[in-house]
């Protein structure tokens, strides 16, 4: 075996049953496929079934499969199900589940008396707007969390199996307890749906003119606003009680920042505001970045011509500049032939980079810090 064929080895041998063929099983599905590991995927929906096979995400199951690993992808309402339903039907395999809550089904399991010596829940930080099939890609867990809740009955050999999944899909796995989980994802995953849907609401009703105005900014808060209700509706009546929490206490301090806003002069009132954005600056500066490390970077924003070639172009020239692009977003111009590149650099390169580019023709839009 070369290097290379090593570097890119599956970890896991024998065979993977996916159930469910939409985003996130059809994923893994791809991911693993594309190591050599033998991929058996299940569906309710036949036609989602067969969209996922023809992409390459896995074969259609036989009777004589003996699967190893069973990863449910399922909605969350039905999750439960069927994991008790392939714990029972294979009983040599190991079951893990990838839904987006974790205490409430193994709740349901242990109280219909369900031997889960064998199951071990888990969850990929990863997703999509968009879900089926059609949307499944092979990297979405590069470099994303994966986390694995484990209990005293876990077997080692079983654990092992579960995190060789996430590292060969390329995910970071790491242990939690189911309750912890759900509080994390209710902070950083379920709310922000929440509040990113009842603001991109606002908009339903809104002169046109006002949402011309629209920025990166009001896209970068409402971008998630894009996703399944359905979906929604099961996962946040199953993680209902962390997310009332998140809710209640933002439903505070929006309270508190609205009656300083009614009285912006009164005695304290702009100390309030500027509380709230100052303790917002923290928040963020608290989550990671690159490389998992809290860091800080310049931005400039570059005008690009809305003409084939130029974005590689300013690829290739910071490429020879030396610039390192930590970050990038791009906005459109409305009703103009150009576009904003946002990029966010090292400070120490950041005027090597302005000076570089103009000597280049570059148009530099404006200069800001993250």
């Amino acid at each position: 075996m070369t290097d290379t064929d090593s570097a890119i080895a599956a970890r896991l041998s024998g065979t993977v049953r996916i159930v469910g063929a939409g985003l996130l099983g059809a994923s893994i599905g791809h991911a693993l496929s594309a190591k050599g590991v033998d991929v058996v995927l299940s569906d309710t929906s036949p036609a989602q079934l067969r969209l996922a096979i023809d992409y390459g995400a896995g074969r259609a199951a036989r009777e004589d499969d003996r699967p190893a690993l069973i990863v449910v992808a399922v909605p969350p309402d039905v999750t439960a199900d069927v994991i008790e339903a392939e714990l029972r039907r294979f009983p040599d395999a190991v079951v893990t589940d990838v839904a987006s809550v974790k205490l409430e089904p193994l709740n349901a399991l242990r109280s219909r008396g369900v031997d889960l010596t064998r199951y071990i829940g888990s969850h990929p930080l990863a997703g999509r707007e968009r879900g089926g099939a059609i949307s499944a890609r092979a990297d979405i867990f590069i470099g994303r969390p994966w986390v694995v809740c484990r209990d005293g009955e876990t077997r080692a050999a079983d654990l092992a199996l579960v995190e060789d999944l996430a590292l060969d899909v390329g995910a970071m796995p790491l242990e939690m307890t189911p309750e912890e989980h759900d509080r994390s994802v209710a902070l950083t995953s379920h709310v922000p749906q929440v509040v990113a849907s009842l603001l991109a609401a606002r908009f339903v009703d809104a002169k046109e003119g006002s949402l011309g105005l629209a920025g990166q900014g009001v896209r970068d808060t409402t971008r998630i606003a894009a996703s399944d209700p359905a979906l929604w509706v099961q996962i946040l009546g199953a993680n209902a009680a962390p997310v009332v929490a998140v809710l209640d206490a933002l439903a505070a301090d929006l309270t508190r920042v609205s009656d300083a806003l009614r009285a912006p002069d009164a005695p304290g009132a702009r100390r309030t505001v500027a509380d709230a954005i100052r303790l917002g600056n923290e928040g963020v500066e608290r989550l990671p970045g690159k490389h998992g490390q809290n860091r800080r970077f310049e931005q400039l924003v570059v005008m690009v011509d809305d003409t084939a070639g130029q974005l590689g172009r300013l690829f290739g020239e910071l490429g020879e500049l030396g610039v390192n692009v930590e970050d990038l977003r791009l906005e459109h111009s409305p009703g103009a032939q150009f576009g904003l590149a946002e990029i966010s650099v090292e400070p120490a390169a950041l005027r090597g980079a302005i000076d570089g580019l103009e000597e280049r023709g570059w148009r530099i839009a404006s200069m800001t810090n993250d």
